[in-house]
């Protein structure tokens, strides 16, 4: 299947039906046939993995009536509970789709402070949002939720399903899978995680730089007292970076300590290597016992060339890697999901503009490499030297003023992001609260994916976009503006007052006008 690769510069904009040739594509393998001979695309999109962000994303163009194949390599479910957080933004994503009631009992909730390096702060206060905590939930919980959603909105997932190989051309993906099946569709997106075939097999680059110190992270029971691990692990903190044991609740502690010398990095963790790093640290192994999992992570942070290569996409823990400090890692990789799914609807469903699918590269890529900045500045905050502990006692007094405390918070959350739509207020581009409308809340409007008008002038249309786009008329939104026009993702692509700029903006994010 490995056809000689090809260097010409894709076009911008391949729609399906037509567009550019495997030999427009860099890194991409020729196809072995051409014209009648290619069979016709059975699905609209095969994603490759089916962790959190392939799920959503699935879900995200079932929506939309696109035929989707979900292809995971595992056959079953991680044996090993971990807790991970939904932040503030992937709380909003899940309201705006009507998830988080589903989501909200298999978890717990935990202020929305101290991420940042761990730096003990409180929430600031006045957060704007309606989900304004953390939810702790076990990620093979969160996986299956969003997996069984995107099955009941009509995806196929299929497991034990490993891709070996592709091969693209002018009208779709030829994917092989191992055991020689091959199967063909119009788009392919890698959701594969960290070490993604798809991405090898683009060619498409991952720069950065490689672990350089390596942690031990478990969740597991112990018999010492809490008040006892308390005062330990605040005498310790002190000094040693990373190192915590944090409580969740039925004698169940997060421990996470440095790796230094414990066993060889191929080697899977032992009970025994975290006694061995806790008596070595705190002079006692507060008597740790029956682990749910133990897992080592490095500090290797990457961030993909691009994030498209003619029809071959990546997301997710595919397109970037980071440290798990601050918990960003499943939260870039589902709000990556949410970006794309619509656009590459539009893009199948043969209304999306020229350069649509283009600004998920262009809105993803800067956001993601700001995550990798900031877990790049945590991981120093977190080192035992001289130098960097001066800088964490500055930023912590720093912290101490709600704007500077605030900034990170929002960071980190995500909701601090404003994708570059131009010149206007400070709202176009960023994401709208939950804000209360006359049929209740925003968010239970966006449930069905589409873009919506908020129209307080009451005087506004939306036309010949109207499969597309919700129109609500509404005088009593909690707005200080006239009018939004809000994308799927809740981004407000526009604000104003009059028709035909309205119009302008329809056409530039929804296509042509039907009718």
């Amino acid at each position: 299947m490995h056809s000689q690769q090809v260097t010409a510069a894709p076009p911008s904009n391949d729609r399906a039906g037509r567009g550019s040739t495997a030999g427009d594509v860099p890194g991409v393998l020729g196809s072995p046939a051409s014209g009648a001979d290619r069979p016709h695309p059975v699905f609209d999109v095969i994603i490759a993995g089916c962790g959190p962000t392939g799920a959503t994303l699935a879900a995200e163009l079932r929506l939309h009536d696109v035929r989707v194949l979900v292809l995971e390599k595992e056959t079953e479910p991680a044996s090993y509970v971990r807790i991970v957080g939904l932040h503030i933004r992937s709380l909003e994503l899940m309201a705006m789709r009507g998830l988080l009631d589903r989501v909200l009992p298999h978890g717990r909730r935990r202020p929305a402070g101290g991420f940042f390096a761990a730096i003990p702060k409180p929430v600031p206060k006045g957060l704007d949002s309606a989900y304004a905590y953390l939810l702790g939930i076990p990620q093979p919980v969160i996986v299956r939720l969003l997996e069984e959603h995107a099955i009941e909105l009509g995806a196929q997932v299929r497991h034990g399903r490993a891709v070996t190989g592709l091969e693209q051309d002018d009208e779709g993906v030829t994917v092989e899978l191992a055991g020689g099946e091959r199967l063909r569709t119009r788009y392919l997106v890698g959701c594969d995680g960290g070490r993604s075939t798809v991405r090898k097999l683009l060619g498409v680059g991952f720069p950065g730089e490689p672990a350089r110190t390596d942690t031990l992270m478990g969740e597991m029971k112990v018999g010492a007292p809490q008040e006892e691990i308390a005062a330990k692990v605040a005498e310790i903190s002190e000094t040693h970076k990373p190192f915590w044991l944090r409580p969740f609740g039925e004698g169940v502690y997060s421990v996470v300590v440095p790796a230094a010398g414990v066993s060889d990095r191929a080697e899977p963790p032992t009970l025994d290597d975290f006694r061995q790093q806790l008596r070595t640290i705190a002079g006692t192994d507060f008597g740790v016992h029956s682990p749910r999992w133990l897992s080592r992570f490095g500090d290797a942070t990457r961030l993909a060339e691009r994030y498209r290569a003619g029809r071959v996409l990546l997301a997710g823990d595919a397109a970037h890697i980071h440290p798990p400090i601050g918990g960003q890692g499943l939260n870039l990789g589902v709000q990556d999901a949410f970006n794309l799914g619509w656009k590459l609807a539009a893009q199948i469903r043969g209304w999306a503009p020229e350069t649509l699918l283009d600004t998920y590269q262009a809105e993803r890529h800067p956001v993601a490499w700001d995550v990798l900045d900031n877990t790049r500045a945590q991981q120093e905050l977190l080192s035992a030297g001289p130098g960097p502990q001066a800088v964490r006692r500055l930023l912590t007094e720093l912290m101490d003023f709600d704007e500077v405390n605030r900034h990170l918070i929002e960071k980190i959350t995500a909701t601090g992001i404003r994708y570059d739509f131009g010149e206007g207020p400070d709202l176009l581009g960023r994401r709208l609260r939950d804000i209360d409308v006359k049929q209740g809340h925003l968010y239970a409007l966006l449930h069905r994916g589409r873009g919506l008008l908020l129209d307080r002038t009451e005087r506004l249309t939306t036309g010949g976009w109207s499969d597309r786009v919700d129109h609500l008329a509404d005088p009593t939104a909690d707005l200080d503006v006239p009018c939004v026009l809000l994308r799927p993702d809740g981004h407000v692509a526009w604000i104003g007052d009059d028709q035909q700029d309205l119009d302008a903006h329809l056409s530039r994010w929804f296509g042509k006008p039907t009718g």
